[in-house]
């Protein structure tokens, strides 16, 4: 049976692929320091032609509906990355910290002024009333691949503008799902840098692919035009 891309991912598939070319071209130093040189290009294309396998796998949940549809699109590329270098016998925690790497320097890639903006959107009023509506829909788990979350309202001693509690995650159904668990923590640590890029405090301490009963995300806003994820 030919396995087939869902409509929605094909429509951006092609903003995908060029996304995932770039960060291979961003890894290719590091890739260096861990596998033989004269191999990269033949690891690149290894692993464009596994995101092709990815993008089949990839679930829908929504479309443009979902805000999780993003997630999806923008991380998930990395466990075609994970899957090919550990498969070249790469170390997992070395797999983890070139695609921290990678990452933060493709975010990094577009003007600071754009990722401030994008942060700023991301904690303002009308987003967080957004992720509210967005949070009760989650549990009525239209889709069984979908993340189901709650919007956290910080306390009263609390340092934190909002959080969100996820109770259930697309990225740990795919992992279970695929055979990937062993490389889905990988995935989880892109978070930090996705949101300090943007001006954004990430403060997490636990997830789910860690064995916790949710991850907790708690949000605050990084001093004034520090969008460099330091």
């Amino acid at each position: 049976m030919v396995e087939t891309i869902h409509p929605f991912y094909e429509d951006h598939r092609g903003a995908m692929e060029d996304a995932m070319r770039q960060r291979l071209d961003l890894a290719e130093a590091m890739l260096g320091e861990h596998v033989h040189p004269s191999g990269i290009d033949g690891i690149k294309q290894e692993v464009m032609a596994e995101f092709g396998i990815v993008l089949t796998q990839m679930p829908y949940v929504g479309g443009a509906d979902s805000r999780m549809s993003d997630f999806f699109m923008r991380l998930l590329g990395f466990m075609a990355i994970s899957r090919v270098l550990r498969r070249h016998g790469v170390a997992l925690s070395v797999i983890g910290d070139i695609e921290r790497e990678t990452y933060k320097a493709q975010l990094l890639t577009v003007p600071e002024a754009e990722r401030l903006a994008s942060g700023r959107h991301f904690m303002s009023v009308e987003n967080q009333a957004f992720l509210r509506k967005q949070a009760e829909k989650s549990h009525q788990e239209q889709f069984p691949e979908d993340f189901v979350y709650d919007f956290v309202e910080p306390g009263p001693d609390d340092t934190f503008e909002f959080g969100i509690n996820y109770k259930a995650c697309g990225f740990c159904k795919f992992a279970a799902r695929h055979g990937d668990k062993d490389i889905l923590p990988n995935i989880c640590g892109l978070d930090f840098d996705a949101y300090a890029t943007r001006g954004i405090h990430l403060d997490r301490t636990q997830t789910l692919a860690g064995g916790a009963a949710h991850c907790d995300f708690r949000f605050s806003r990084l001093p004034s035009g520090n969008g460099n994820g330091v």
